[in-house]
């Protein structure tokens, strides 16, 4: 087989993710393999395509291997996908598939980005393998990485893929208006971080529209005002010290004049299924805060040019963006139905919110993401000592095994629970007991 790599790694021939490639390379010495560092020479790519045209249209098998960036993958593969869709290259109907190096932190969201963009090319997508960053170097992970690999093969062998809906978008643009400015006092700061290229474009007149009815004050950067040098390197730099290795000074913006806002507002138009290349790169060099969730508690809105309500795993990543934060989802106005109602009521629940103090608890994603951060910032403390620290002075080390009251209890009822005697006797008792101090909480309160 011919096998072209696409490796979104900005770390290029040093990206623990191609080195699983190169280990099936060593086993598949019949196949060729052809690698391509998109994620290190991207800007060259992007000023010409032509010296990778030919390795690419003559593959017989594509594989996009990355690490997983902040949900999805490097803005670096995002504008090399952003290219492949304007090249014009012949891959209808060529198999691609995927690999990833992660510690499992919405990787899953990752592979469905690939996924669509496979499917927007009509490429024959086989699924990829998700490895933890370690893998590699166990047996287990060495045998899981083969049997991929062998299937994939098979699968290429056998015409197998993933056969996907054509569906077909309902999606059309509805205008929005500039409404009056709000006539009362303003208070507070909200920044609204907005991606759009003309001051007449639809999201622009979204953003001003929210400005105007909003009784915060509104601040609006346009990213194309942001100084940001290239995209995240992964290189660990800030790992340490908080400071990032580009000399740009995004980081000393980010804290200053962006991230001490009580809200932040993100706008953007819906690019490849994402929130598009330049917003991504912004997104994945927030990484110079760590794993830190420094704005938890405040509020996060989006205003979304395009069909947002077919973006499943767009919305997905949002929702659970906002829930990793510790931050509250004020929501997403778009322009799919009704731009002027939703930039509006986005407004009055952001101030709701802000007014009202609103905490909530956090979901299945907030508490999954968290906890697998929970662990690798402890495992890893020695070098993520930033991490560590705000980890550590936020109570976020909440291991089950320190609640030692709850465990030594749990022994008593499980001992409870395998007599059959004791709970023969008890009868009902035992589900009253689980309720009485939900009880006790609603007695107090009527008092």
């Amino acid at each position: 087989m011919n096998i072209v790599v696409i490796n979104g790694s900005p770390k290029g021939s040093n990206s623990i993710t191609v080195h699983s490639m190169n280990y099936l390379e060593k086993l598949n010495c019949d196949d060729k393999f052809t690698y391509i560092d998109v994620g290190q020479r991207i800007k060259g790519y992007i000023k010409d395509i032509s010296p990778i045209v030919d390795s690419i249209e003559n593959a017989d098998l594509i594989v996009f291997s990355y690490p997983v960036y902040t949900f999805i993958a490097p803005s670096q593969l995002h504008y090399f996908i952003d290219l492949l869709k304007k090249s014009n290259l012949r891959l209808s109907g060529k198999f691609c598939t995927q690999i990833t190096t992660s510690k499992h932190f919405y990787d899953s969201t990752a592979h469905r980005y690939i996924e669509d963009n496979a499917k927007d090319l009509e490429m024959k997508y086989i699924k990829g393998l998700s490895a933890d960053m370690e893998d590699l170097l166990s047996e287990k992970g060495q045998k899981e990485l083969r049997d991929w690999f062998k299937m994939v093969k098979w699968s290429f062998e056998n015409n197998y893929y993933e056969k996907f809906d054509r569906l077909v978008s309902s999606y059309q643009m509805k205008s929005a208006t500039i409404a009056s400015p709000y006539t009362g006092v303003r208070k507070g700061d909200v920044v609204v971080i907005a991606d759009y290229e003309s001051i007449n474009d639809n999201l622009a007149l979204m953003v001003k529209r929210f400005q105007a009815v909003s009784d915060r004050n509104v601040r609006i950067i346009r990213l194309k005002d942001i100084s940001i040098l290239g995209g995240c390197l992964g290189c660990f730099n800030c790992a340490v010290s908080g400071k990032c290795i580009y000399k740009d000074g995004y980081d000393e913006y980010l804290r200053k004049e962006i991230q001490s806002a009580e809200c932040i507002v993100y706008a953007f138009s819906i690019k490849d299924h994402s929130m598009g290349p330049k917003f991504k790169m912004f997104d994945d060099r927030q990484f110079c805060n760590g794993h830190r969730t420094v704005t938890m508690g405040s509020p996060v809105g989006y205003i979304i040019n395009g069909p947002y309500s077919e973006e499943i795993n767009l919305r997905t990543i949002l929702e659970a963006r906002a829930d990793v934060g510790g931050n509250i989802f004020a929501g997403a106005a778009t322009d799919e139905v009704d731009p002027d109602a939703e930039i509006d009521k986005l407004a009055k629940t952001i101030s709701y919110i802000l007014d009202n103090k609103v905490s909530k608890p956090q979901s299945f994603y907030g508490v999954g993401g968290m906890k697998i951060f929970r662990d690798l910032i402890y495992t890893m403390r020695g070098m993520m000592k930033a991490d560590h620290k705000f980890f550590r002075d936020n109570g976020q080390y909440d291991f089950p095994q320190k609640r030692k009251g709850t465990i030594i209890k749990m022994y008593l009822v499980g001992a409870l629970l395998s007599n059959p005697k004791i709970m023969k006797k008890a009868g009902g008792a035992m589900t009253e007991g689980m309720v009485a101090p939900y009880k006790k909480v609603i007695k107090e309160l009527n008092t």
